[in-house]
């Protein structure tokens, strides 16, 4: 069971991203107030749930949230601030975006940057520990796969529709054959080191 509070306020965002690791495409942050008697019979860490169950969460969070906000940080500020700076700015944004100021922030991870002059708290694996943050983290996966399926149409050679811009061999494959694109992080390592050729 995870757990509802971690600091007793009753304004108590729970903010997470998606998409650090990925290729190409933007970090999407979220945060979230739920109301303290929210429950979901399988509400999870989004990394744990199939796809077809995150997309059933996020109208029923959406609506039963006090407040939710959710923030693309799109892949040219990515390469200009770093992705880990990126993600502390997606949710940044996305607490900005709650129409409910928050009194408490809990963080998952272990980076953050003080918000205003609100309270937080890190938590590593926050996902899986804390409802709210496991609400931002189904916001956050949801409406990124959304966006990488949508610019699949555009360039369906890479399959972002089903490996959602992480490094896979399919896409890295993608990559050697046709190479970036507009969406692709120019300051990641598109491709293992290039094979030394023999002289």
């Amino acid at each position: 069971m995870l757990a509802s509070n971690y600091s007793g306020f009753i304004l108590e965002a729970g903010t997470d991203e998606a998409g650090r690791g990925c290729l190409c495409g933007p970090v999407v942050a979220a945060a979230v107030i739920l109301p303290k008697d929210f429950t979901h019979p399988f509400l999870n860490d989004s990394k744990q749930l199939s796809e077809k169950k995150r997309e059933e969460l996020r109208p029923f969070i959406e609506e039963n949230a006090i407040a939710f906000g959710v923030s693309f940080v799109w892949q040219e500020e990515v390469d200009q601030i770093n992705v880990l700076q990126a993600s502390i700015t997606g949710m940044h944004r996305s607490i900005e975006m709650l129409k409910t100021q928050p009194e408490y922030i809990i963080v998952d991870g272990n980076k953050f940057r003080k918000y205003k002059e609100i309270p937080h708290e890190t938590i590593v694996k926050g996902d899986a520990k804390y409802l709210s943050i496991a609400a931002a983290s189904v916001l956050a996966k949801t409406y990124r796969d959304e966006y990488m399926a949508k610019i699949h149409l555009e360039f369906p050679m890479y399959n972002w529709a089903k490996n959602k811009g992480y490094p896979t061999k399919e896409h890295r494959n993608g990559i050697r054959e046709f190479g970036a694109t507009k969406y692709h992080r120019k300051t990641f390592k598109l491709l293992p080191d290039q094979v030394k050729l023999e002289l």
